[in-house]
């Protein structure tokens, strides 16, 4: 392995499970006490890692435990969503230092121009303190990695060079991706999908979103459109949806659909939302609990066939949809179940709560990614930790 593939392995071995000693590093990941003592040395040099304590050994000397300075670098990451931002600023652990949310029509012409102007005040001028690794971005939409275009139908953006925009304004390195493509990374580096290598989160809410981790890391799949679950044909003769086909999943399943179909059934009057469908099967509406349920079903049906495809420990299902999941539960479960190939029906579901700043945090893991995660060429460039260490190191090199 590279130095940097074992600096990258060691640091998130002490992330994950610090306070650690060197001998359980060296045995964890079968590297050589030599190599741990050396990338843990230069953690150490650094300022990324420090001792936390000493324990006993057996050979009478007491050990080194080293555990990750959370404070030794920042993120900020963003939420945009179609009325609003959401925004965190985390440390290397993604522990929350501040957060803000900032009503804003991101549907408007002067949409880039505004979020810039919200963002340019919030992040302020560089300090002094932790070094700032930059800013993530996460958008309801496709996005092209290579070219850095954002094309997001739900907003109204079509190849928008979002992050290049933005980083020309604020000065700091701007990454963006797919939102439920953020949520999924940060629950693979900091949630509960921390120890599995293949997992989905489902989003239900305003859309129908999917982040599929395979072998541990995102997958995005050619130009970056894998994910686009929601639209998905699940009824050749059903109501049109925003992408301009007929029956998606997400025309029969996401919120928009719950208030239309309450609204046919003359329960909803013009102007109300789903806060007053959730609240009609919250109070008992029979035919609101039969809206829920209906879809539950169909989502049920559907995330079966991503399951016997992908085959997945795990399923996350998150989004402000899941506020109504105590309406939907039973009807999802019968229906994934007995849709699932039989030695696949054993597939953990986990519902996450709604919240919304947990999004902004996997924003942020856009930009912490890398100080964690191996590059498939330790020469690449990256805005993380292990960019400035190399940097660094190169220039102590060159000093001595």
């Amino acid at each position: 392995m590279s130095r940097g593939y074992n600096r990258v392995a060691v640091l998130r071995l002490i992330s994950g499970s610090g306070p650690i000693a060197r001998v359980e590093i060296a045995e964890r990941l079968g590297l050589s006490p030599a190599t741990v003592t050396a990338v843990t040395r230069q953690l150490l040099d650094h300022g990324l890692v420090r001792v936390a304590d000493r324990s006993p050994s057996k050979g009478g000397r007491p050990r080194m435990l080293l555990e990750l300075v959370g404070g030794a670098a920042t993120a900020f990451g963003v939420k945009i969503a179609p009325d609003h931002l959401v925004g965190v600023r985390v440390d290397l652990d993604a522990e929350v230092l501040e957060q803000f949310e900032q009503p804003l029509d991101v549907t408007a012409a002067d949409a880039v121009e505004r979020i810039g102007a919200v963002l340019e005040t919030w992040i302020g001028p560089p300090s002094s303190g932790s070094r700032l690794l930059g800013l993530g971005l996460g958008v309801p939409g496709v996005i092209d990695a290579d070219r850095g275009l954002v094309s997001a139908p739900m907003i109204g953006w079509e190849q928008l060079p979002l992050a290049q925009l933005l980083q020309d304004r604020l000065g700091v390195p701007v990454l963006v991706d797919n939102d439920v493509n953020t949520l999924a990374v940060s629950e693979r580096l900091y949630g509960r999908g921390r120890n599995v290598e293949d997992f989905l989160t489902v989003t239900i809410g305003r859309g129908i979103g999917l982040g599929i981790i395979a072998g541990g890391d995102i997958y995005r799949g050619f130009g970056g459109g894998a994910g686009e679950f929601g639209h998905v044909t699940v009824r050749e003769d059903g109501p049109l949806c925003s992408c301009g086909k007929h029956g998606c999943l997400e025309a029969l399943v996401a919120d928009p659909a719950l208030v239309a179909e309450a609204q046919r059934r003359k329960l909803l009057a013009h102007g109300d939302g789903i806060d007053r469908l959730r609240g009609l099967a919250d109070s008992g509406d029979v035919s609101a609990r039969e809206i829920y349920g209906q879809a539950a079903a169909i989502l049920g049906r559907s995330v079966a066939g991503l399951v016997n495809v992908l085959s997945p420990q795990l399923v996350l299902i998150s989004g402000e949809g899941t506020q109504a999941w105590r309406h939907m539960a039973e009807d999802f479960e019968r229906s994934l179940r007995s849709h699932l190939f039989p030695p696949l029906r054993g597939v953990a579901v986990e519902v996450d709560p709604w919240d919304d700043a947990k999004w902004a945090v996997g924003a942020a893991t856009l930009v912490l990614r890398p100080t964690f995660t191996p590059l498939a060429d330790d020469t690449d460039e990256d805005n993380s930790v292990n960019a400035w260490v190399r940097a660094e190191s190169r220039v102590r090199e060159v000093s001595a």
